[in-house]
């Protein structure tokens, strides 16, 4: 079963505390989130495995630790969740890059796919799903299955904000799937926005509202 970890790191709460902001611009803004998407990857990668090997030093032979097994890859929800690669990529440099496009329908409200670019190998790798928002949980939902239907089964999702509704539909639709949460709100409001949020993030990242 996955887990829902909600961040509490007092860096992560602070830095949440000034993208929400309107006074935040959007260099600012794009700024922080990728170091929240840093220290989130931090906590979220506490778990991977190690092993040990054989290395030289200048002085002599020891030995050290390495990541075990399944490589990484990143996989940002466009257009928003490329706003968290490049933090999640100072920590784990050598992690891949796909990129999966999703847009709302305005008939059915149900995501529908546009883009997905994934590593050759994605399905042999740990992927962490970037979104900065989780709000009715309808393109996380939608991320993942896409995923799922390639192959991939080590999956974890990680957002900065994240809204009860969405939460629970990610549980319901993806209980195997680890949620990692920077902040997690009160509701969504009649427009399917984040209360109190911080607005739309992709309009923020990229200067577009």
């Amino acid at each position: 079963m996955g887990k829902v970890i909600v961040m509490k790191h007092p860096l992560i709460q602070h830095k949440i505390g000034w993208i929400r902001r309107t006074t935040t611009g959007s260099r600012d803004f794009r700024g922080i989130v990728s170091e929240i998407a840093m220290l989130m990857c931090y906590e979220a990668t506490r778990e991977l495995e190690l092993e040990e090997i054989e290395i030289e030093t200048p002085i002599c032979k020891t030995k050290a630790k390495e990541l075990k097994g399944k490589k990484l890859a990143v996989v940002p929800i466009l257009r928003a969740g490329l706003g968290m690669v490049e933090g999640m990529l100072t920590m784990i440099p050598a992690a891949k890059v796909g990129h999966i496009g999703l847009y709302r329908d305005p008939e059915t409200l149900e995501p529908v796919e546009y883009y997905c670019k994934l590593p050759e190998d994605c399905a042999e790798r740990e992927v962490f799903v970037v979104d900065p928002m989780l709000a009715t949980g309808g393109s996380a939902v939608a991320a993942i299955r896409m995923l799922k239907d390639k192959g991939v089964k080590n999956i974890h999702f990680m957002c900065v904000i994240a809204a009860p509704e969405g939460v629970k539909a990610m549980e319901e639709a993806h209980p195997d799937v680890d949620i990692y949460i920077g902040g997690l709100d009160e509701r969504l409001n009649d427009h399917g926005y984040i209360v109190p949020g911080l607005g739309d993030a992709g309009d923020r990242i990229f200067g577009t509202q």
